[in-house]
Formats: C-alpha cells, sequence, structure tokens
C-alpha cells in the first residue's frame, strides 16, 4: 500500500479559525427537483456562530483607529451570539465586557458568558432585544469611557462579510442563484448580498423575517419599528429582492430537518433560515440556493426544540429568549 500524506497546519490563534467555513448540499430536502439547496455551516466558527466574524473585525478595527485600548471596557447589547464571540475575543486581549441582554434568555446563553469572564447586565425581558439595545445606549452615554462597538451600527459588520463571508460563498458556489439569510442586525444580508451582486448581479438577494409581533430567536421584523442602521447605510430596501415570513412553528420544523434528514444540529433561526429557502425553491424550476445556518444547535437544547411537542416548544419561545 503506498503511503497517504496528511496536510496539517498549526494556526497561532484561535482567531485563525473563523471564517472559510463548509457548505454542504442538502437537496434531499428540496420540494422542486431542479433546485439545488446549500447550507453554509457557520457555527464551525470556533465561538459557534456567524457572529464571531463581525466581534473579530469590530474589535480590530477598534484597536486600530485607537477606539480601543490595552485594559479598556466594552459595552455592547446582545440576546447571545455577539455577545459570546465578543466575550471570547476579550477575554483572550484582556479588555473587561458587559454585556446587556435580556432578563429572559436562556439559561445556555449567561452560562457561555460566564465562561468567557463576560459581566451580564439584565434589561427587562418584556422589552426584549430592542430594550437591551436602549438600555446600553443610555449606558454608554453615561459612561464615555467605555466603548461602544453597536453591531447595528458598525460599519465593520456588513463589511466582515463583504470581505469573507460573500468571497468563500461566490468561490464555493459560482453557480449561485439566490441567496437566503435572517434579517438580524443586517449584516450578514447587507456584506454578503453587496458582494455577490456586485460579481454576478443576478443573484436574488432575500431576507428571512417573522410577522410583525412574534418571535423567531436571532430574526426581528423590521415592521416592529427598528430600522438597523447598517440596514439604511448599505441601501437594504434596494438591495433587497424581497422577503419570506417564517413563523415561529414552521422555523422549529424546520430545525428538526436539519437535524432528522441532513445531520445538521443547528439553532432556531437556522431552521427559519431553512424555511425561507424552501418557499424560494417552491418557486423557481432551476437554481442554486445558499442559505446560512448561522449557530449550532448546543445553545437551544433547554428548549426542547428536537423533543417537545411543536406547540410546547413554539409557546415556550414567546416567553423565552434563545438566540
Amino acid at each position: 500500500m503506498g503511503n497517504t500524506e496528511r496536510v496539517m497546519s498549526v494556526h497561532s490563534s484561535i482567531l485563525d479559525l473563523i471564517g472559510n467555513t463548509p457548505i454542504i448540499d442538502i437537496s434531499q430536502v428540496s420540494p422542486t427537483p431542479g433546485v439545488r439547496i446549500l447550507a453554509k455551516l457557520e457555527g464551525q466558527n470556533p465561538a459557534g456562530s456567524v457572529k464571531d466574524r463581525i466581534a473579530k473585525a469590530m474589535i480590530e478595527e477598534a484597536e486600530a483607529d485607537g477606539t480601543l485600548s490595552p485594559g479598556h471596557t466594552i459595552i455592547e447589547p446582545s440576546s447571545g451570539n455577539t455577545g459570546i464571540a465578543l466575550a471570547m475575543i476579550c477575554q483572550m486581549k484582556g479588555y473587561p465586557l458587559k454585556i446587556v441582554m435580556p432578563e429572559n434568555v436562556s439559561i445556555e446563553r449567561r452560562q457561555l458568558l460566564e465562561v468567557w469572564g463576560a459581566e451580564i447586565i439584565q434589561s427587562p425581558g418584556s422589552e426584549g432585544s430592542n430594550g437591551a439595545v436602549r438600555m446600553a445606549q443610555r449606558l454608554a452615554d453615561e459612561h464615555p469611557e467605555w466603548a461602544f462597538l453597536y453591531q447595528y451600527g458598525n460599519e465593520a459588520n456588513p463589511t466582515a462579510h463583504y470581505s469573507t463571508t460573500g468571497p468563500e460563498i461566490l468561490n464555493d458556489v459560482p453557480d449561485i442563484t439566490h441567496f437566503v439569510a435572517g434579517l438580524g442586525t443586517s449584516g450578514t444580508l447587507m456584506g454578503v448580498g453587496t458582494y455577490l451582486k456586485e460579481h454576478k448581479p443576478d443573484v436574488k438577494v432575500l431576507a428571512v423575517e417573522p410577522p410583525s409581533g412574534e418571535i423567531v430567536d436571532g430574526l426581528r421584523s423590521l415592521d416592529d419599528g427598528f430600522i438597523p442602521p447598517v440596514f439604511d447605510k448599505w441601501g437594504g430596501l434596494e438591495l433587497l429582492d424581497g422577503k419570506r415570513i417564517v413563523r415561529p412553528l414552521e422555523s422549529i420544523e424546520c430545525t428538526r430537518r436539519l437535524a432528522n434528514e441532513c445531520g445538521i444540529f443547528a439553532g432556531l433561526s437556522s431552521g427559519a433560515a431553512l424555511a425561507g429557502a424552501l418557499r424560494v425553491a417552491e418557486r423557481i424550476e432551476s437554481g442554486t440556493i445558499v442559505f446560512v445556518v448561522c449557530d449550532g444547535g448546543w445553545k437551544y437544547l433547554s428548549t426542547g426544540a428536537w423533543t417537545g411537542s411543536l406547540e410546547e416548544v413554539a409557546e415556550l419561545a414567546n416567553e423565552i429568549v434563545y438566540f
């Protein structure tokens, strides 16, 4: 037997592993034979989500422009993944971190933030993620000595996706026809969408959002009144070719389909993104859809999303913020 050469590389830091995530063909779930559906697995990032990309970018930009200096305290609103990614990086770099988050977030969120030493400041659960944003803004105004990175308005957020996620997708899937992602801060949609349309103008970019007043973890409805500043700055209304409205129950159903039919253990907003991709696939005869699986399922185990009755899990999702 011949020798099999094994190529390995040694990285100098865990931060070097952010990005370059794999894409998996899950066309077995496609409702239309001529339509491929591909999933980009952002849960493979070291802190477990797509937000690793923007946390690294925001911190590095703030260091470069002098906003951050050694020992500087950072404050940021987050209901989960951005806070966790920031906590990992801040612990490594020596920045104290305060995360403002709704009091009704899942226990996994708190535990992960505590693993990496972040201080949690609770905002009223009834006000959701918008309430956390308002409280963080107020605290940042009261403490000008703190650094407020503000993911919703920080140009490094969409720029990170323009510079990394978009090129990765086009390089791996040159025949992409549709890009589908959840609408949260809108950074992924704006950055990837802008890059794709610059290099392949016929690509359709579609957002997935919940109905106004309903909760799908990690996503927001623009109709609820808060428009992320990066959405406006990057011409969101002109960039998007449409949006797909996905209800909580459908998100949970598709999260289970990812696990049961594809072996992909993902979070609830990833189920929503798949639901959106399936809606797109139903309306076209041929094409290649790429959607974002923005995190893994580990932080959602307390939802019972894979084991409880669909109705009970959907009801629980209205009470607890899991993203």
